[in-house]
């Protein structure tokens, strides 16, 4: 079993930043891709960020150039720094990962960005 444990989440105001994180336990033997997705209320979840563990990123269109994720492979964490938040961005992020083919979610973090 993988257990996935968020946090960072909070309330910004517009133009701020945040830095969720998010750490991996259980039986990792290997920890492939991670990623943070959100989902809005009345939205679907999306992807948001994802990282390999060579450290290829991809990001959604919209958070380009404000988030930026990366990885502590020795401590099985990924982060997601946000920049310039707006009130779009606000939504529950959840934290993803492949343990060696299975996927695991983490329960999420609540991000709320006011005007």
């Amino acid at each position: 079993q993988v257990q996935l444990v968020e946090s960072g989440g909070g309330l910004v105001q517009a133009g701020g930043s945040l830095r969720l994180s998010c750490a991996a336990s259980g039986n990792i033997f290997s920890l492939n891709s991670m990623g943070w997705y959100r989902q809005g209320t009345g939205k679907e979840r999306e992807l948001v960020a994802a990282t390999t563990r060579g450290g290829s990123t991809t990001y959604t269109r919209s958070v380009k150039g404000r988030f930026t994720i990366s990885r502590d492979n020795a401590k099985n964490t990924v982060y997601l720094q946000m920049n310039s938040l707006k009130p779009e961005d606000t939504a529950v992020y959840y934290c993803n990962a492949d343990v060696e083919g299975w996927n695991y979610w983490g329960k999420g973090t609540l991000v709320t960005v006011s005007s």
